[in-house]
C-alpha cells in the first residue's frame, strides 16, 4: 500500500531518552531495538526517529556534522540497519529526522566555505557583508536569542544561523546545495528508510535581497519572553522559492513507492496555510504539520477552525495532527487547567487527534500520559531554556526519559546517570505498571488504536462539524455508509447534549459518557463515539 501514511500513526522516538543499552545514561539505538516490541503493541504505523546522525550534541543532534555516519552516542550503521529490519518485520515502517535547513559549524561544509570567498563551497552557505558600521546585514533575530547573524573573522563576513550560533543555514539559494541535500537523503532511502521527517521545512530559504523583517502587528496580550516573537518573520523564512524545492524533493521520494513525507512547519502567522501549500497536489510533500495543536488552546473554537481552515483550500492536501512532541510542554500539562482527572485528560486527547481527519503523530510517554517534567536549573541541558529562563524553562521537560519499569534505578531506562533525571511523577506511570492494570492509559491507547482500524472513516473519511457551543466539540466522519460522530466536551465540567432521535448507540472507546434515547450525558472530558447511518445524527448542545 504506497499510501500507508495517508490516515496513519507516526510514534516518535526521542532516542535518547528511549533506552539505553549500554549504560552511559543516553538512550542509543540497541535500546530501541530491545523495546520496538512495545511499540508495535500499540497498534501504530511508522516510528519517527529524532537524529541520529553525527552531531557534536549542541543542540541534541538537531546540528550535523555528518549527514551519513550514526553518532556513537546512538550506535552504528550496523546498529541502523539490524533496527530496520527489525521493525519491519513487525509490521513498523520507519522515517528519521532529516535536518536540513542548517548544519553544525563542525560540518566539512561549514569548514570550507568559511575559509575564503572563492573556495568549492564558499556560496554554501548564508554569508553577507557587514553595514558600513559594521553591524549585522538585516535585523533578523535568532529563535534561540539574539541576532540571526555571527562574525566569521576568516570570511570577513557574517553567517546566517536561525537557531544557535553553531548551527548556519545552508544557502538553498545554490543548486549544488539542493544536489548535495538530494544525495543524503538517497543514501537513506537506498538502505530501505520509509522517508523522512522533515526539520524546519519552511526555513530552507531566506530572502535573497536580505530586507528586514517588520515587527509583528499585534501581540494579542503575548508575554514577550523572546524578542524573536515580536517580527513578523516575512524575509527570514517561507519564501515563495520553498515551492519548487519541495517538489524537486518529492520527486525523489516518487522513485521509492511508499516513501513518505512530513514537513515541521515553524511559522504562527501560516501555520496552516503554509501546510495546505506545501501538501497540495501530488508532487509536493505528503503531509505537514504545524504548532497549532502544539500550545495552550483547548476550545472547540480552535481545534475547529484549525482543521477547516487547512481543507478549505482542497481536499489533496494533508495534515498530520500532533499534540505533543520534543519541543514544547507535554499536552498532560498544558492543558490540565481544563481537567479535573489526568486520566481522562489523557483518553480525551487520544480519541481527539486519532479522529481528527489527517493522520496523527503520538510522541513516546504519550501512551502512559506522562505529564512535564518539573526539571530544575541546574539539571538543564537545552540552550533555549539556559538562555531564557524562567520565562522559558526549554524543552528538557518534555524530554525526561521513558520510565519502563516501577521501583528499579532509574525507572529501567539505565544502569548508570540519566542524561535527563526521571521524575517521581513518571516513575509511577511506568509500561510495567500500566501493563498490569486493564484499564490503564496506556491499555486504552491499545483498544482505541485496535478500535480505529475497523473503522475506514476515521482513517481517510471526511469530516464535518456540527454547530456547538463550548465547550462540546462535534464532528461527524463520513465514509460511504459507515459514519462515525465524535462529541467531546472540553472542559472539566459535566454537560448534557441533546441528539436527534434517531438510534444511536456508544462505541466501547467512549469515556466518561451515557446515553438515554436522545441525551448524551458527558462528565468532565468525557466524549461518545458513536456510529451512525450515513448522513443521520444531528447533534444540538444544551448545558445541564
Amino acid at each position: 500500500m504506497t499510501e500507508w501514511w495517508r490516515g496513519g500513526v507516526i510514534y516518535q522516538v526521542y532516542p535518547r531518552s528511549f533506552q539505553d543499552s549500554n549504560g552511559d545514561g543516553i538512550g542509543d539505538l540497541p535500546g530501541i531495538i530491545d523495546r520496538l516490541d512495545h511499540i508495535a503493541s500499540l497498534g501504530v504505523d511508522c516510528i519517527w526517529l529524532s537524529p541520529i546522525t553525527m552531531s557534536p550534541q549542541a543542540d541534541m543532534g538537531y546540528d550535523v556534522s555528518d549527514y551519513m555516519q550514526v553518532d556513537p552516542l546512538f550506535g552504528s550503521l550496523r546498529d541502523f540497519d539490524v533496527l530496520m529490519d527489525r521493525a519491519h518485520a513487525l509490521g513498523l515502517k520507519v522515517i528519521m529526522d532529516q535536518v536540513v535547513s542548517h548544519t553544525s559549524d563542525q560540518h566539512p561544509w561549514f569548514a570550507e566555505s568559511s575559509v575564503s570567498h572563492d573556495n568549492a563551497r564558499a556560496d554554501w552557505y548564508v554569508w553577507a557583508d557587514a553595514k558600513p558600521d559594521g553591524s549585522p546585514p538585516n535585523n533578523w533575530l535568532s529563535v534561540f536569542g539574539g541576532s540571526a547573524w555571527e562574525w566569521h573573522t576568516a570570511r570577513k563576513q557574517y553567517y546566517l544561523h536561525n537557531f544557535l550560533t553553531s548551527q548556519p543555514d545552508l544557502n538553498f539559494h545554490n543548486p549544488a546545495v539542493q544536489d548535495a541535500v538530494i544525495e543524503v537523503m538517497r543514501f537513506w532511502l537506498d538502505r530501505g528508510l520509509d522517508g523522512f521527517r522533515l526539520d524546519t521545512v519552511n526555513y530552507y530559504f531566506h530572502d535573497a535581497q536580505l530586507r528586514s523583517n517588520p515587527p509583528l502587528k499585534s501581540l494579542k496580550g503575548k508575554a514577550v519572553t523572546n524578542p524573536y516573537d515580536m517580527q513578523s518573520h516575512k524575509y527570514s523564512k517561507s519564501q515563495p522559492e520553498n515551492i519548487a524545492w519541495l517538489r524537486k524533493l518529492r520527486a525523489l521520494l516518487d522513485q521509492y513507492p511508499g516513501a513518505t513525507s512530513v514537513g515541521e512547519v515553524g511559522d504562527d502567522e501560516r501555520g496552516v496555510e503554509l501546510m495546505a501549500q506545501y501538501t497540495s497536489g501530488s508532487d509536493m510533500l505528503h503531509m505537514c504539520y504545524s504548532f497549532d495543536f502544539l500550545g495552550p488552546k483547548f476550545t472547540a473554537k480552535h481545534f475547529r477552525s484549525k482543521v477547516e481552515s487547512f481543507f478549505s483550500a482542497g481536499e489533496t492536501g494533508w495534515p498530520c495532527w500532533s499534540f505533543s512532541n520534543h519541543d514544547v510542554i507535554r499536552h498532560m500539562t498544558r492543558w490540565a487547567p481544563h481537567s479535573a482527572s489526568p486520566a481522562d485528560l489523557s483518553r480525551q486527547a487520544a480519541a481527539l487527534v486519532l479522529t481528527l481527519k489527517g493522520s496523527a503523530g503520538l510522541y513516546q510517554g504519550e501512551e502512559l500520559g506522562l505529564p512535564e517534567a518539573d526539571i530544575l536549573y541546574e539539571e538543564l541541558t537545552d540552550p533555549r531554556g539556559i538562555r531564557f529562563w524562567p520565562g522559558d524553562k526549554g524543552r528538557d521537560g518534555c524530554r525526561t526519559p521513558i520510565p519502563w519499569q516501577h521501583g528499579m534505578t532509574h525507572a529501567g531506562f539505565t544502569t548508570g546517570t540519566p542524561w535527563l533525571p526521571v521524575k517521581h511523577a513518571a516513575a509511577a506511570l511506568s509500561v510495567e505498571v500500566q501493563n498490569a492494570d486493564p484499564d490503564s492509559t496506556l491499555n486504552y491507547y491499545r483498544k482505541f488504536l485496535a478500535w480505529r482500524k475497523t473503522h475506514p472513516a476515521l482513517v481517510t473519511g471526511d469530516i464535518t462539524f456540527f454547530n456547538t457551543a463550548e465547550p462540546v466539540l462535534a464532528y461527524r466522519r463520513s465514509a460511504g455508509n459507515k459514519d462515525v460522530i465524535c462529541v467531546f466536551n472540553l472542559s472539566a465540567e459535566p454537560l448534557t447534549v441533546k441528539l436527534s432521535k434517531v438510534e444511536l448507540t456508544l462505541e466501547p472507546v467512549s469515556n466518561n459518557a451515557t446515553l438515554d434515547g436522545a441525551t448524551l450525558t458527558l462528565g468532565p472530558n468525557g466524549f461518545a463515539i458513536l456510529p451512525a447511518p450515513a448522513g443521520e445524527g444531528k447533534v444540538s448542545y444544551k448545558q445541564s
